[in-house]
């Protein structure tokens, strides 16, 4: 099973960023998705300073490429979304139906189908890879029975990757909630969420955890861990995705790399794993219950 390093969805200072990616560097990572996938007001990387470290991580034996933007919402959008698609040096995961129409219009056909385009069936599976999809990520909510009974009801052969591990992106607003969070407007936002480097958690009125507040993307309080259902992930998939975070990426990927060549225990990485972790474990939309939930099989 391959491993996968997914976009970076935080604002992290230009210098900590790119040590962050020089370390991925001599990580156990077959894939790394690159670029800003979540606001394009978010400047301290510019495409260019990408594609530098998409060069830099292709030279160390990485796969990288370059994601698109999730929420499309201007023509300076639509703008740095034509680069991307116009590179020929790197795959484009497109995040957006209108990344697939301009991959398609230029003839591409080694994309990759990003988990917010929603597929759900063969039939959406199916036009993805005819437009020249040759993977695609699955939304983070499918559980793996959903996934199975999917990828067996006549969908095209291709490489599936799933979420292995991080908060799970929930949804894309056009507000700004760490905006408003300090009064502000998300044209005057300040930039308040650079250097916040895992998202503000937003706490119920009795103090527990209950999302995460990350720009204009929602995501969950607790971390999406299969590391203990790589059994049932495997069946299915043939990429395991692993979202950054502000500390112990590294070692996060390195439990990925024992766990999925079988060196340790797939639940004895899971154990290891919660010393690495921003806030409690959850695995329950794989196992197609309530997405916060902590399922163990009995």
């Amino acid at each position: 099973m391959k491993i996968a390093l997914g976009p970076l969805l935080y604002y992290w200072p230009r210098q900590a960023t790119l040590d962050f990616y020089a370390q991925i560097a001599d990580s156990p990572v077959n894939t790394v998705y690159l670029g800003e996938t979540v606001c394009s007001r978010r400047h301290e990387l510019r495409l260019d300073d990408w594609l530098d470290v998409a060069a830099m991580l292709k030279a160390a034996g990485k796969d990288a490429v370059m994601s698109s933007q999730s929420l499309i919402e201007s023509e300076s959008d639509l703008k740095a979304l034509r680069r991307i698609v116009a590179q020929a040096d790197f795959r484009v995961e497109a995040n957006d139906m209108s990344a697939v129409r301009l991959l398609t219009a230029a003839g591409r056909r080694d994309w990759i189908a990003g988990p917010t385009l929603n597929i759900f069936n063969p039939a959406t599976l199916g036009l993805m890879a005819e437009a020249g999809a040759t993977r695609w990520v699955a939304p983070p909510e499918m559980s793996g029975a959903v996934l199975t009974e999917l990828l067996g009801s006549g969908a095209p052969a291709i490489e599936t990757e799933v979420l292995g591990w991080g908060r799970l992106p929930l949804a894309h607003s056009a507000r700004c909630f760490t905006a408003r969070h300090y009064n502000l407007q998300k044209d005057t936002c300040e930039f308040r969420c650079l250097g916040i480097n895992d998202g503000l958690m937003l706490r119920t009125r009795e103090g527990e955890p209950f999302l995460t507040l990350n720009g204009v993307q929602t995501q969950s309080a607790r971390v999406h861990n299969l590391l203990g259902d790589l059994q049932s992930v495997r069946q299915s998939a043939q990429v395991v995705r692993v979202s950054p975070q502000g500390e112990h990426t590294v070692k996060v990927l390195e439990l990925f790399r024992d766990a999925t060549a079988g060196d340790l225990p797939s639940q004895e990485a899971f154990r290891r794993s919660t010393e690495w972790m921003v806030e409690a474990p959850c695995n329950g939309f794989w196992h197609g219950r309530p997405g916060v939930e902590q399922f163990v099989a009995s």
